[in-house]
């Protein structure tokens, strides 16, 4: 691609157009010809090697401040927002060619996701997915990440969910995504906000930071729908200035449930707004998903889908892998693996399932490594206010000690009666919760949900599906 298509108009250079070779901000891709963007990081700052990207054979280097190279550098205010547009430019601008749907908070965004795609879906339309479980374009599964993805990988994403011809693009939008302009000059449809709970506050240091992270999807959006049971959700709706509706379970919502009945198969529940009350029978459970049902369905018809489009597509979604996920086992007790890894939704999952659960609520948890080591005592107290019974364990380690994180997270017990066991090997754990197991009792496995891997130090990834683990343990007992 020439160099002055590629720029497009948005910075000024003094070089005679040429032929860019690639685009990169990693300084380990630099090849002939490319086009080095400066990016400062949290523990690399991409303008300390810009001479030696020269010197690799780069075209010339795009930065924020005079590096004294002379006509090989191209200078702009802020090299993240600049190497979005870049990298937009040259996948020939993708993200004009689709509609998209974004999902942020702290919870529920894989389920809102999901379901959307379904009735979208089921509509006719073609659509592609990006998210933390997996990216997908109609069918077809691709491999992910990040929840979202770096730019010029998301770029390329784009391109190949254009060129397949879909009609929508539906994604998770997380706090990093935005803050580090990871979506590049992505505009969207509709956006969702679920909620705000303690969560990345390693990387954000404040919730207020957090927040401001969130909102900066809506600045950037024509229709906002926001969920004002939450107390953020509250603030956002006070100050995003694009069109807005509402949902939540109380009737001063634009949409809210009434008649809630869970079991332990399905919800069913009357979707009001407008006036008017439409009956629901969903085949996922939990209040969190009557919440997560209603974002879905809201956005469809923001969309222009007709109600009866939407509410017979909702109705046939079985839900999402790793969310509420009820464990087959053959035994009279259940077991049901959730990707619970905050406070808040530790305390969602538990309080669903214990309003259907006939015997004790065994929970079964840990906390990640190298993550805000705040939360892991939030954790236990979340679990103790709901479970009669907790096996304390391992989650994805990594860096860190198992025993030292576990011991974090008991301190958030301390006055509970609650009783306790710990096993660290979070297999053995997964063995002695069912081995404990009554009739009528119920096992949630909260923390890794979706996730067929475990974390350890130095990066390593071993094989771990909690699915495979409980078949297995089946077999012990």
């Amino acid at each position: 691609m020439r160099l002055y298509a590629l720029l497009e108009g948005n910075a000024e250079t003094e070089l005679e157009d040429r032929e860019i070779n690639g685009i990169t901000s990693d300084s380990r891709k630099v090849q002939e010809g490319y086009l080095f963007v400066c990016i400062k990081g949290e523990h690399f700052d991409g303008h300390t090697v810009a001479a030696e990207m020269l010197e690799k054979g780069a075209a010339a280097v795009v930065a924020e401040h005079d590096l004294g190279l002379g006509k090989q550098q191209i200078l702009v205010p802020d090299t993240y927002i600049f190497y979005g547009q870049l990298c937009a430019a040259w996948f020939d601008h993708p993200e004009r060619q689709m509609k998209f749907v974004g999902v942020t908070g702290t919870n529920g965004k894989t389920t809102i996701t999901n379901v959307i795609k379904h009735i979208l879906t089921a509509n006719g339309y073609l659509v592609g997915l990006i998210g933390t479980i997996q990216n997908e374009i109609g069918d077809q599964v691709f491999h992910t990440n990040n929840t979202t993805p770096m730019v010029y990988e998301l770029m390329a994403l784009y391109r190949k969910m254009a060129d397949a011809g879909c009609d929508y693009v539906v994604m998770e939008v997380s706090s990093f995504g935005l803050v580090q302009h990871r979506i590049g000059p992505t505009h969207f449809r509709a956006a969702v906000f679920t909620n705000l709970t303690q969560d990345h506050l390693d990387y954000h240091k404040t919730m207020e930071a957090y927040y401001q992270a969130k909102k900066m999807l809506f600045d950037i959006t024509d229709y906002a729908l926001i969920n004002i049971d939450d107390a953020y959700g509250k603030r956002l709706a006070g100050e995003v200035t694009c069109a807005m509706e509402t949902y939540g379970n109380s009737s001063s919502a634009d949409y809210y449930a009434d008649a809630i009945k869970l079991r332990a198969d399905g919800t069913s529940f009357w979707l009001c707004y407008g006036g008017k009350s439409y009956p629901i029978n969903l085949q996922m459970t939990g209040m969190f998903n009557v919440s997560n049902a209603m974002a879905a369905c809201a956005v469809c018809m923001e969309l222009g889908l007709s109600n009866a489009q939407v509410l017979q597509a909702v109705q046939q979604c079985r839900g999402v892998r790793g969310r509420c996920e009820v464990i087959p086992t053959g035994k009279p007790f259940s077991v049901i693996c959730d990707y619970a890894h905050t406070p808040d939704a530790i305390e969602n999952i538990l309080n669903s399932v214990k309003e259907y659960t006939e015997g004790r609520l065994i929970c079964l948890f840990g906390c990640g490594g190298n993550r805000d080591k705040t939360k892991r005592p939030k954790m236990a107290k979340a679990a103790a206010a709901y479970a009669d019974f907790l096996v304390i364990t391992s989650d994805n380690p990594r860096d860190e000690e198992p025993e030292a994180i576990i011991q974090d997270i008991l301190t958030g017990l301390e006055g509970s009666s609650v009783p306790y066991e710990v096993v660290v090997d979070r297999k053995e754990a997964i063995l002695r919760g069912m081995q404990i197991a009554k009739p009528g009792d119920v096992l949630v496995l909260a923390g890794k949900g979706h996730e067929d891997y475990q974390i350890l130090a130095n990066n390593v990834h071993i094989h771990m599906d909690e699915r495979e683990i409980v078949a297995e343990c089946l077999t012990k007992l």
